[in-house]
């Protein structure tokens, strides 16, 4: 008998994370499913694609499945403000995307990247110095939170003074469905607009005054002489510092406590240290930061023998595909030896591919060496808190004590 399906109730997600059981489900008897209701009045049906070949096929065709038709967040949006939205990259099709995309590819090649290792080595043991002295913290506000927004501060030369309030917004801007997050009425847009300025007073700032960092580095031509427009920019910076922040903080709030949960396998990584690199990449796999997005069909198709029109709304639930036995051995076995693991926790390849992720997984394997050098009997000393959102696989509290 078919279960009662909804994959988008937030609260599902605040309880006990992603729906892995309907997810499951949906996997074996209707990987392409028609869901009815779009989770809010008003808000039209859509399919959701949960296998990691379907996730794959619509993440590569952007030709068929479009993130700028209806933007690519799950949400409806009115109409002007889609136009608006469209300048943000995450929205773009080829050949738009591909031509914001080169810009900001120059500060995020590996090369560009492992440069920064000492430097998140050097921020991962000061969090760990204020404190190693306690013997009890919660983890998500003062060590996993703190480490992706230290370094978007450093990349985009924000000032030391100023992460207090880009962490406030980022929570804001992520956490929509959240009263915690959410105590006014238009906090959300009113957190845009700010984040929206501070990068365009950082970027009048740069073009007087270039440095090396990324901003600066975005604000220069192209080979053609091209430059982005202050809307562009002002698009990539809230996008930086959401996405910069929000999923390598829950990658690794969520990691550390499934390592909780899985104690042998802690005691595998203590052990031996030469397992980081396959850890931190099946955390990824297991928490699945980003549960879904959102795509458009531009025409007439079909996807697992399911006919989906021209108009239909496409979601994709990267949390299904990253358990699914056809893609991975033992999928329901969190394993930080995990080798080959091609998850799809930064995407499911194609164009919108995780511009982040040699960053993200850099910042996650130097946090665990740090965490096994210096707390090898870090264990939970309470319940986590959940973000609720059926977006961000997201932990807003968690308590450890070492």
């Amino acid at each position: 008998m078919a279960p009662n399906i909804d994959l988008v109730d937030p609260d599902v997600y605040q309880r006990g994370g992603p729906p892995h059981e309907l997810f499951s489900w949906l996997r074996e008897h209707d990987p392409v499913h028609w869901h009815p209701h779009g989770g809010a009045p008003g808000w039209p049906g859509f399919w959701a694609v949960t296998t990691h070949e379907d996730v794959a096929h619509v993440s590569r065709h952007p030709e068929i499945f479009s993130s700028a038709r209806r933007l690519s967040l799950f949400g409806e949006v009115p109409e002007d403000h889609i136009v608006l939205q469209r300048l943000m990259m995450l929205n773009m099709d080829p050949p738009q995307h591909t031509r914001q995309r080169g810009f900001v590819n120059r500060g995020f090649t590996p090369r560009m990247i492992s440069r920064l290792e000492q430097h998140i080595s050097e921020i991962c043991h000061s969090l760990l110095d204020a404190v190693a002295r306690r013997g009890a913290v919660d983890f998500v506000t003062e060590i996993a939170a703190p480490l992706p927004l230290w370094v978007i501060c450093e990349l985009v030369g924000a000032p030391v003074e100023d992460r207090g309030r880009i962490f406030e917004l980022s929570n804001i801007l992520i956490g929509s469905a959240d009263p915690e997050f959410q105590a006014a009425p238009g906090a959300q847009q009113k957190a845009a607009a700010e984040v929206y300025a501070y990068g365009a007073a950082l970027a009048e700032r740069r073009r007087a005054e270039p440095a090396d960092d990324i901003v600066t580095r975005l604000l220069q031509p192209d080979d053609n002489g091209e430059a982005l427009t202050s809307d562009e920019f002002d698009m990539f910076f809230l996008l930086l510092t959401v996405a910069g922040n929000e999923t390598t903080r829950n990658a690794a709030a969520g990691g550390m406590l499934t390592l909780c949960q899985h104690p042998d396998q802690w005691r595998r990584l203590v052990d031996d240290p030469s397992l980081i690199p396959t850890a931190a990449d099946e955390i990824v796999r297991w928490v699945s930061p980003v549960n879904m997005f959102r795509r458009t069909a531009v025409c007439d198709t079909e996807l697992h023998n399911r006919p989906v029109a021209a108009g239909d709304k496409v979601v994709v639930f990267y949390a299904s595909a990253n358990r699914d036995a056809s893609a991975f051995a033992a999928p329901a076995e969190f394993d930080v030896g995990r080798d080959p693991n091609p998850h799809v926790g930064f995407g499911g390849g194609g164009p919108h591919f995780c511009l982040g992720r040699h960053l993200a997984a850099l910042e996650l394997r130097v946090l665990l060496q740090a965490l096994v050098e210096r707390m090898p009997d870090i264990r939970l000393d309470g319940e986590p808190s959940r973000l609720r959102s059926n977006f961000i696989n997201g932990i807003k509290h968690m308590p450890v004590r070492f």
